[in-house]
């Protein structure tokens, strides 16, 4: 494994995630290639996957897709977030020579939640790539030393900001072949506020090994003595955060499914499994050399997701007008967080769900923070799934 010990500092940015292309030889490539700026999701999906995604079904949804799936690794992998599938992936390539290095993260030395850009070439080195983590890291500032090491072809496994500017600029990188993985957002913030997070669910917080937000609607933990403890969704102290917790990028995001990936793998549609999207004949690929290690059955859905939506949206302009939450009682939080995996959204579903969550979320934040960008910044597939909600690119800032 090689990893870079230093990264350029990034230059200044307003909307940003450091994705790690404002530490390259050429900070000014920004400008293109991120997705704060004005994205342009059709030019790049129609290069990566040959056309643009339907603007009806599901592809309204969750972008470019050739087929869907619950999936599991069998058996699944120790120390993997769900089963090991995301680094499988990744390792099966290595080992297959269909690629020389995989771009990812690991956890840092000293704190295992902080993620680390690392390069990896064995693949046995994909076991440390396992897990998650929380807080930014400059994956692309990569890109030079791998290209610089003579690698080239590479695997990347990124989150969609980094993604965005990865397909941005992938054809003057020198790389003749790119495998992307891609996972969907994680509504990411710094690793000192995660710290704060864990602090408020746990009183031994230094001994949580695991957090998942699942699609029961509850969150797991799981702890150094092997325990593990649920907490429904409802009951999480999202109120007692302070209101920069979730910076404005990932409250702004414009791409939660990880539209530009060739395979994108995630949970929302998972119910317990893993979700996969295989968006290209490069994603279908790296699936099937996996062959039978893999499980898979067609998604589900059930419930209905409107009423959801729209409450998720009255709180949300509620918080974006800086107004506050009214918390709901104790004793009704035990009742919904038991009703709301019963009766709730779910499978594909709950997917829709939380897509149309995001999309009202990123519309109305813009347009109280940044109304100016607006116009450049929320791709059409954004303003498809907020339309129904009654939230269009013509309200104003004042009256979102």
């Amino acid at each position: 494994m090689i990893t870079p010990p230093d990264f350029r500092e990034p230059a200044p940015r307003g909307l940003c995630t450091d994705c790690g292309v404002s530490r390259m030889a050429d900070p000014a490539a920004c400008g293109k290639a991120c997705q704060f700026i004005k994205p342009d999701y059709p030019a790049l999906e129609t290069q990566v996957h040959g056309r643009v995604a339907r603007t009806d079904g599901d592809e309204r949804f969750f972008g470019v897709t050739g087929a869907m799936y619950r999936a599991a690794l069998q058996p699944p992998r120790e120390g993997a977030q769900w089963t090991g599938l995301t680094t499988r992936l990744a390792e099966r390539l290595l080992e297959t020579g269909a690629v020389d290095a995989v771009l990812t993260m690991v956890p840092d030395a000293k704190d295992r939640w902080r993620p680390r850009p690392a390069i990896i070439t064995a693949p046995a080195d994909m076991a440390e790539a396992r897990g998650m983590r929380m807080g930014y890291a400059p994956l692309l500032a990569l890109l030079e030393p791998a290209r610089d090491a003579g690698h080239k072809k590479i695997a990347v496994i990124g989150i969609p900001c980094q993604i965005y500017a990865l397909r941005a600029l992938e054809t003057k990188l020198g790389f003749t072949r790119i495998y992307v993985i891609g996972t969907p957002c994680s509504d990411n913030t710094t690793t000192e506020s995660f710290h704060g997070f864990l602090a408020r669910l746990t009183d031994v917080p230094d001994t949580v090994t695991y957090l998942e937000f699942r699609a029961d609607y509850h969150v797991e933990l799981r702890f150094t003595d092997g325990t593990k403890r649920l907490i429904p969704f409802l009951k999480l102290p999202i109120s007692d955060l302070p209101r920069d917790f979730f910076p404005l990028t990932c409250r702004t995001c414009v791409d939660y499914t990880n539209r530009l990936a060739d395979i994108t793998v995630g949970y929302m549609a998972g119910e317990g499994d893993q979700w996969l999207i295989v968006r290209n004949a490069r994603g279908q690929a790296m699936l099937d050399a996996l062959g039978t290690e893999v499980r898979t059955t067609a998604p589900g859905s059930r419930g209905n997701r409107v009423g959801a939506v729209k409450g998720f949206i009255e709180n949300t302009r509620l918080a974006a007008g800086g107004l506050p939450l009214r918390r709901m009682p104790d004793f009704m939080r035990g009742i919904m967080g038991w009703l709301m995996p019963r009766i709730g959204p779910r499978g594909l579903e709950f997917a829709r769900a939380r897509l149309e969550m995001k999309a009202a979320e990123t519309v109305l934040h813009l347009q109280r923070e940044e109304p100016a960008k607006v116009k450049n910044m929320v791709p059409e597939h954004v303003w498809n799934l907020a339309a129904p909600y009654g939230l269009g690119p013509d309200d104003s800032a004042e009256n979102p």
